[in-house]
């Protein structure tokens, strides 16, 4: 197997790009929205499969094609090896995000279970009395971070609600679900672990308690895991069990308070759009996709393939990660056309890739969409 180091050196004169360009890009390295999509729409046009060296070496994708296609062929683009970039520094893997299929699908399939669009209906109107209450102070101050002390808040009583967690873990998650992101994004494993094992306690707890009262499956996450078996027929394992309700404590608690901030901004700047979406509620959901499509804010998405790949000429070996840049794809002209540009009602939006496609498309997206719908209509109040 190559290594890394020698992968960048067998790219690094056939690729469009000069390494050293590409190292330093603002698509790499940058916080800077416009620049990075500046950047991104020139390796779409020249350099479509560009390596860097950052996070120890991975490959950058930028056509919606390519990134659709990887996508949907999961035996090639695996996800057991890498499944973001950065990776957890301590190497964990928990499904479903960091399984292949078929060890992934009763997880999925649990998941699933309790989020069909009934029980999506149910949670709506307890989602909305906590959106207000968080709402309420900010209002009466008429100021305040809506990131931080909104759509991270709101956030973690969206996972509170779906997981049927006490009241209490809400509060309790927001901020232990903060400090594990920043210490993941700083690289920090003491930290990581730290923060990590606080969320691990959660799920240890409310498994234990679902083994002793289990709900109903239909409605209950952790309840619908422990009905599910392996493809062996065997009941999944408990540190697979643990793992999975972990992930799905923090799964709501990074995306959507980034596109929630994404969307506040953007309205913010457009006040006709704003009113528009006041005096008629019925383009809320066409403006959510379209926001979707905007602000996918995951950049870091990964897969590594599980055979040697040629792509643009460029040789993708074994267990060096892929990024099928989902925010990357949706902004691409071949697909949308002036894709900076907001466009409501736009005729291809389903075409986009905000929650991914294929069997790991992202299995909170009725959850996520609630969120949004939600938290937009409370942010944004209609007269009256």
């Amino acid at each position: 197997m190559a290594t890394v180091g020698s992968q960048s050196e067998s790219v690094a004169t056939d690729q469009a790009l000069p390494q050293e360009r590409i190292d330093s890009s603002a698509a790499v390295i940058s916080d800077d929205v416009e620049a990075i999509l500046d950047e991104y729409d020139v390796f779409r046009e020249v350099c479509p499969v560009a390596y860097t060296n950052h996070y120890g070496g991975y490959w950058l994708m930028t056509r919606y094609e390519d990134i659709k296609a990887a996508a949907l062929d999961s035996e090639t683009f695996i996800s057991s090896v890498r499944a973001v970039i950065p990776s957890d520094p301590r190497g964990l893997r928990r499904p479903p995000l960091n399984f292949d299929a078929p060890n992934h699908t009763p997880y999925r399939t649990a998941l699933d279970r309790t989020l069909k669009p009934a029980r999506i209906k149910r949670l709506a109107d307890r989602l909305e009395q906590h959106a207000q209450a968080l709402l309420s102070s900010l209002l009466q101050r008429q100021q305040g971070d809506i990131c931080t002390e909104f759509a991270a808040q709101f956030a973690a009583w969206v996972e509170t609600e779906w997981l049927n967690l006490t009241p209490d873990t809400a509060p309790r998650l927001a901020s232990t679900a903060s400090a594990w992101v920043n210490a993941w994004r700083q690289m920090d494993g003491e930290k990581t672990t730290f923060y990590s094992t606080q969320l691990y306690d959660i799920a240890r707890a409310v498994l234990a308690d679902r083994r002793e009262h289990p709900r109903d499956p239909e409605v209950d996450p952790t309840s619908s895991l422990l009905l599910e078996r392996s493809s062996n027929g065997e009941p999944l394992e408990e540190i697979h069990l643990v793992g999975c309700i972990r992930q799905s404590l923090v799964v709501g608690m990074v995306a959507p308070p980034l596109m929630l901030g994404g969307i506040c901004n953007y309205l913010s700047g457009d006040q006709q759009l704003q009113q528009r979406l006041r005096d008629d509620p019925s383009l809320i959901p066409a403006a959510i996709e379209e926001f979707v499509r905007m602000f996918s804010p995951y950049r870091g998405f990964a897969r590594t393939v599980s055979k040697e790949t040629v792509m643009y000429g460029q040789t993708i070996r074994l267990g060096v990660p892929m990024s099928p840049t989902y925010s990357v794809a949706n902004r691409d002209p071949a697909v949308f056309n002036d894709p900076h540009r907001f466009v409501l009602n736009r005729p291809n939006i389903a075409m986009h890739l905000g929650f991914g496609r294929g069997r790991h498309r992202c299995v909170g997206q009725p959850l996520a969409k609630l969120y949004v719908h939600v938290a937009s209509d409370g942010v944004a109040p209609r007269p009256g």
